[in-house]
């Protein structure tokens, strides 16, 4: 193999141990690897070097890093320090205290770092070598040299050696001069964690250094060391009862790195859909997890803040993963089961934070999934498997069956099969009610009415009789066929043409019955239906089995005084055996008591019972997997019963069928199918704001309602706000139905992405001129989504739009301009196409004179860049320097005033 292969392979397999999120990669591990003797590695290392495609880290063993110029900035996975998760929040201040510390002339201020285990120290330093590098205060391979004090902190003297250097003698042991650490560190950053075990002697070596640019190494007497290192320290402890007083004084700079329980539920939910993200990276899958899954890990003590989060999320993956492959999941999912016991207990925590969580979390479905392959939209919906009709069950078995080539012929004959099997379970399983009645407790009324037409018309036409199993499960089956063809879902029947050629008098009954049902509900009834309709009209379709031994207990607990008692009451008298057990849960019970309740209530059932949970929801849900832990029994749950279904489930355990049968077969369909609001459907909205409760805003309100003609798809909404956190809960529920064009208000408390008009430019005319602009401005810009979305195939155009013209909103605050509304509109499809052409991973456009452009306009690129940090996120894509600078220039070459 050439050396340039060679080379190749041993880059890639840097760039696969890279993916452990380690700190480096030596030469060693490269080796274990490739079966490669290492000062081999170690030539073709030096070689990626100084093809200045590696970065090296100095120190024992040297380390090694992969170097994406123009790509991947200055940290991992494109990362710097101002796109951390929290760089706009609890790191804000740190992050300006640490800019100010790299920028401070002539070499930047010591920093001493501050915070707890695990709040990410290590990776703060980093970034501030990365963001020095950025700003050009170091070399671009100004190396980085991390050492921690506690490796050696229980020998001094060996600890001193390796920061300072040694001489051949200067103790038992040292056979040779070495260099130390600082000097190795040279022109660069040198960061020391756990500095608190540095010993007094070190501490003042390392304050004699930096007074005086020189040290001497351990056992040297004469000869100086000179280097020019910036050191960033980090103590997990209070710096005044472990370091000297005179060595704080010479570090400048202090910045407290918060814990993960002040950082704020937002923060922490980002951080967990960055660790799922590096998981779904790892594994190469899209990973989905369910909402109480999520909910326990954003309200579980993490004691061990940032480290822990990302540990427990690492192992619940893998037990997901495992799942996945020995049981030939189609989804990799990550479940309540999948959790570390401690984390789990996050879901009891749920009651005194649910207002925070559901804002959180609000639309965000049952089911979320993560992947770094997608659009950076952190929690999109999906419908969860469970929660499929068995008309989706057919259609993916079909698609299944067709995929692996089997005939038509095969294919129907194996679908037939699961046909009948579910239409057997579901007739024969049914109780007999004697009282109509009861049934139209379950199902809606109109439905009942339309099964009993139906059934008399069959009556009629085929001569025959029908008891009140199958009035019992026509009516269920209607109810849901009834919601689905409502909601545009297909529905699929393989048999059709045999129940058709088989069942010829039951057919044309049903296709009469498939007119009533078309009247009475103002629907079309497809043909497939119709075969399934057939199905129940037929002669004797259902056949009884003996009863089986009734080993499926039945709990239910609800929320409420009362809930529980009442469904269970009418659940055992229309069954006729009082079998489900019930537990009401007053709203200001503890979770910890009726969990407790549960618990006694289970250690009552027969040893070899198992259990069938029914509850609404909340931390509930979670009673379940807590509840098979600890008895070891076999326990399934179901959440948001209704009365319906707990007397299925009730009726079916009496019956006899297995655990997995009731499950499964209750889990069908329960969930109606939730109506977003699209980006296009939104309407338009200004929004007027008054802070004094004296109706300020219903008077703005009425000046632009009565001063502009609005069209009939803009609304002026007015409200009394109490204070800033009011109107961004307020305003982001809102954005879920409008899309707002303006704010006018009395003072601007939300800098950011809507256009503010005071209220005294609103009064003096200027305000409603402005009010106008803005109009004309989105008119115009509805007319490009229209005409975009015959360019742009695979992205939504009208979102698109509507986020870019957000950045652009932002890009003029934060470089206090503005530019006209024409030259905006350019740099909007600029911004459009530049974002497709980057999802489709092609090569940004090269700038002519980036690095001159760069060094004089690096403050403004900089700001572009964090403005522009939100489209990247949620179109995960990467905008490179080169595009920064062409879109920074669109706004300075075409200024025309500042803000």
């Amino acid at each position: 193999m050439s050396v340039i292969k060679k080379s190749e392979e041993v880059y890639q397999a840097l760039l696969t141990i890279e993916q452990q999120n380690r700190g480096g990669v030596s030469a060693k591990e490269i080796s274990a690897v490739l079966s490669t003797d290492r000062a081999n590695i170690s030539r073709y290392l030096n070689q990626l070097y100084r093809e200045k495609r590696l970065r090296k880290i100095k120190g024992r063993p040297v380390l090694y890093r992969s170097l994406k110029k123009g790509k991947e900035g200055a940290f991992k996975a494109g990362r710097t320090i101002d796109q951390i998760v929290g760089a706009n929040f609890s790191l804000k201040k740190p992050i300006q205290q640490a800019k100010a510390a790299i920028l401070y002339p002539p070499r930047g201020l010591h920093t001493l770092l501050l915070g707890a285990t695990g709040v990410g120290k290590s990776m703060f330093a980093e970034l501030m070598h990365g963001y020095a590098i950025e700003a050009k205060m170091i070399e671009e391979q100004a190396p980085f040299v991390q050492f921690n004090c506690a490796d050696y902190g229980d020998n001094p003297q060996l600890l001193l050696a390796q920061l300072f250097g040694v001489t051949k003698g200067a103790y038992t042991g040292a056979s040779k001069e070495r260099a130390g650490l600082l000097k190795q560190a040279d022109g660069g950053i040198i960061f020391l964690d756990e500095v608190h075990r540095l010993p007094a002697q070190g501490q003042e070596m390392l304050f004699t250094y930096i007074d005086k640019g020189y040290f001497r190494p351990l056992g040297e007497t004469e000869r100086k060391i000179t280097a020019a290192v910036q050191i960033i320290a980090a103590t997990t402890e209070a710096p005044q009862s472990y370091l000297l007083n005179a060595f704080i004084r010479r570090i400048p700079m202090t910045i407290k790195l918060p814990s993960l329980s002040e950082r704020g539920l937002a923060e922490r939910y980002y951080l967990i859909a960055a660790f799922f993200k590096e998981e779904a990276k790892r594994v190469g899958k899209r990973i989905y997890i369910n909402r109480n899954s999520l909910i326990s890990l954003l309200l579980y003590n993490c004691p061990h803040n940032i480290g822990q989060l990302n540990s427990d999320i690492q192992l619940a993956c893998a037990k997901a993963f495992l799942t996945y492959k020995t049981e030939d999941k189609q989804y990799l999912l990550v479940a309540q089961s999948d959790l570390p016991p401690h984390v789990k207990e996050g879901l009891l925590k749920l009651p005194e934070k649910r207002e925070q969580v559901k804002l959180l979390l609000q639309d965000q479905g049952e089911i979320l999934h993560f992947s770094d392959r997608e659009e950076q939209d952190y929690a999109r919906k999906i419908t969860p498997e469970q929660t499929r009709f068995f008309y989706d069950f057919i259609e993916e078995k079909l698609n299944s069956l067709r995929e692996n080539d089997l005939a038509e012929d095969q294919i129907n004959q194996i679908l037939n099969i699961d046909i009948e099997s579910y239409f057997q379970k579901h007739l024969e399983n049914l109780s007999t009610f004697n009282k109509q009645e009861e049934i139209r407790k379950i199902v809606e009324v109109e439905v009942a009415d339309t099964v009993e037409q139906i059934l008399k018309l069959a009556t009629r036409k085929l001569k025959r009789s029908y008891d009140q199993k199958i009035y019992f499960g026509l009516a269920l089956h209607l109810q849901k066929s009834i919601s689905r063809i409502k909601n545009g879902d297909k529905i699929y029947h393989p048999e059709l043409n045999q129940i058709r050629v088989n069942y010829p008098d039951e057919f044309i009954a049903a296709m009469e019955a498939a007119k009533i049902i078309d009247h009475n509900f103002q629907i079309e009834t497809p043909l497939d239906e119709i075969g399934y309709l057939s199905m129940f009209l037929v002669n004797n379709p259902y056949q009884a089995k003996d009863k089986k031994r009734t080993r499926v207990a039945v709990l239910v607990i609800m929320h409420g005084s009362s809930t529980a008692s009442s469904m269970v009451e009418v659940a055992n008298r229309l069954v006729g055996v009082n079998h489900a057990i019930a537990l009401d849960m007053p709203l200001n019970m503890e979770p910890e008591t009726i969990f407790a309740a549960a618990m006694a209530q289970v250690a009552t059932l027969k040893q070899d019972s198992e259990l069938l949970l029914l509850v609404d929801m909340g931390s509930l849900t979670n009673f379940g997997e807590m509840i098979a832990e600890k008895t070891g029994r076999k326990v399934k749950t179901i959440d948001m019963v209704s009365t319906a279904v707990v007397i299925d489930v009730c009726r079916k355990a009496v019956l006899g069928q297995e655990i997995d049968q009731i499950y499964q077969s209750c889990r069908e369909g329960r969930f109606p199918r939730k109506r977003l609001v699209s980006n296009k459907n939104k309407e338009n909205a200004i929004m007027t704001l008054c802070f004094t409760g004296e109706g300020a805003a219903e008077k703005m309100k009425e000046l632009i309602e009565r001063e502009l003609s609005l069209p009939n798809s803009f609304k002026v909404i007015s409200l009394d706000i109490l204070n800033r956190e009011h109107l961004i809960t307020t305003l982001n529920q809102y954005q879920e139905y409008y899309h707002i064009l303006a704010l006018v208000g009395s003072v601007d408390m939300i800098p950011g992405d809507i256009p503010f008009i005071a209220a005294v430019d609103l009064f003096a005319g200027v305000g409603l001129q402005r009010l106008k602009e803005i109009i004309n401005e989105n008119n115009l810009y509805s007319r490009v989504k229209l005409s975009l979305q015959e360019h742009l195939k695979h992205l939504n155009s009208a979102r698109l739009v509507d986020s870019v013209r957000r950045a652009l909103v932002r890009i003029e605050g934060a470089l206090q301009l503005a530019v006209p509304f024409e030259v905006k509109v350019g740099i909007v499809l600029h911004i459009c196409f530049l974002i497709e052409k980057l999802k489709k991973g092609a090569e940004e456009s090269v700038f002519p004179g980036l690095k001159g452009f760069k060094a004089k306009y690096f403050r403004e690129m900089e700001l572009v860049k964090t403005a522009l940090n939100e489209l990247e996120d949620f179109y995960a894509i990467k905008v490179g320097p080169n595009e920064l600078a062409y879109i920074c220039k669109m706004f300075l070459q075409n200024e025309t005033g500042k803000l």
